[in-house]
């Protein structure tokens, strides 16, 4: 396990509240859009807000007893803790019947979050949705860390797809500085893609998934292109995601009283 999720996983225990705020800028997205689909339209985006933040309070009363050397996904152990947290809502209210043959999954125990053989299977959009994420915090790092003109000229070239000419004419430059600003722009975002990866997946198999991606460290300009590519398609699918949540979601729409 990398050095800096050992670090984070000790601010966690620690009660670290910026850590705290860090992983839910990261997985409360995430933890509501899987709540929603769960839901079916049982619950309305009120109570998929508050269900998103019962998850996150159930694993700070959990976290203490995470083993991430034991090679479980921190994505899949989450997504337990969601279930749970739901399974428990819609009980209370009448939806769902305890004591009908199924043991109940509770945090602890044989049949609990740390019981490895109960832990749900995460989907292929649950675990895209997580590696986006942690595209999409290096992203938000780039732009806080980088100069200015420099993250400017990234955002227009790579993310909304302008050409250099383009770019050079927006932001009354020249075309070598765009390049150049863009290569400074590239080589941080590459640094801070790795950061993210090891610092919130915990488990060796989560933070690889950067280079699987083609998101690693490139040495050539032609694999500074793919780079490039792979960023420009990552974030078009964070924004069409969110459009989409946009969409489905009206500002009005709220939960009835609870039964």
């Amino acid at each position: 396990m990398h050095d800096l999720t050992t670090n984070f996983i000790g601010r966690l225990r620690a009660r670290d509240g910026a850590a705290w705020f860090e992983l839910w800028e990261i997985f409360g997205p995430i933890l509501r859009s899987q709540l929603s689909r769960w839901g079916r339209g049982r619950i309305g985006i009120e109570t998929v807000q508050d269900l998103s933040q019962d998850t996150m309070v159930a694993l700070a009363g959990a976290i203490d007893r995470h083993d991430p050397s034991k090679g479980a996904r921190f994505s899949t152990w989450l997504l337990a803790i969601a279930k749970y947290t739901l399974s428990d809502e819609m009980d209370r209210r009448g939806a769902l019947k305890r004591g009908s043959g199924v043991k109940p999954l509770t945090i602890d125990g044989e049949n609990g979050l740390e019981g490895g053989s109960s832990l749900l299977s995460p989907d292929e959009q649950y675990e895209l949705e997580v590696f986006d994420a942690k595209v999409e915090a290096a992203l938000r790092q780039l732009e806080r860390d980088a100069e200015l003109l420099d993250f400017e000229t990234y955002r227009l070239r790579v993310l909304e797809g302008q050409s250099g000419r383009e770019v050079a004419d927006a932001l009354g430059t020249s075309e070598p500085t765009v390049s150049r600003r863009l290569a400074r722009s590239r080589s941080l975002l590459q640094g801070i893609l790795f950061d993210v990866f090891a610092r919130y997946s915990f488990a060796d198999e989560e933070w690889q998934e950067m280079e699987r991606n083609g998101l690693g460290r490139l040495p050539n300009k032609t694999e500074d292109a793919a780079f490039d590519e792979s960023v420009a398609e990552i974030y078009a699918r964070i924004a069409a995601r969110r459009r989409v949540s946009s969409n489905n979601v009206p500002a009005s729409q709220s939960d009835g009283p609870a039964t």
